[in-house]
């Protein structure tokens, strides 16, 4: 048998170029998704998701995502954890200039949204150790930089923890000017949340 069958991407918020499918046919209409971010009102204003004034007839949803159990059935929204860190990381680099901030994103993409942020709130660029995954992505490019001489760091190192323990960032840098560095470790990660949210 044969069937004409619809597949339209959607974006599913979770990294850049992260999709939903969705699957229209003679028997119906299935979402299948992984990992999705999507804010409060989001899904609203995807006409591709919509029929008319109306959200399409979906007979089934296919979840196939790392968060779909009960221990992470709250997930603060992208917004209150901006704001979490953002408060975090200027109140620790106000305090001298020696005092810089880790960002331990385990995953090379994703992260985008909260460099970009704390660039333009704080006006201190990210250091990272290579452009060269950006390059696509060129509304990111401002705002991250290979300059290691900068108060908040995503550099990645294969030891990374073994770096952060001995006050010395991924990228080697352990003082400034012979001042030694002040350095906090943040990690934005929902699993890690999800497993200490006692």
């Amino acid at each position: 048998q044969k069937e004409d069958i619809e597949v339209t991407l959607l974006p599913a918020g979770h990294c850049p170029g992260s999709v939903m499918f969705l699957f229209e046919g003679e028997n119906g209409t299935v979402l299948y998704t992984g990992d999705f971010r999507l804010a409060k009102g989001e899904a609203a204003r995807m006409e591709l998701l919509h029929s008319g004034t109306r959200v399409k007839d979906i007979q089934s949803v296919y979840l196939d995502t790392t968060f779909c159990d009960p221990k992470f059935y709250h997930i603060p929204s992208r917004e209150e954890c901006l704001n979490g860190i953002l408060e975090l990381v200027r109140s620790w680099t106000s305090l001298t200039r020696h005092h810089v901030v880790w960002l331990n994103c385990k995953a090379a993409y994703g992260y985008e949204y909260l460099f970009i942020n704390l660039s333009e709130e704080l006006g201190i660029k990210v250091h990272v150790n290579k452009l060269d995954m950006f390059r696509n992505m060129p509304e990111i490019l401002y705002h991250v930089t290979t300059d290691r001489h900068t108060q908040i760091h995503a550099c990645r190192h294969p030891r990374d923890d073994d770096c952060f323990r001995w006050n010395r960032l991924p990228c080697g840098m352990t003082c400034q000017k012979g001042t030694p560095l002040h350095v906090i470790s943040i990690k934005p990660s929902t699993m890690w949340f999800g497993e200490r949210i006692k």
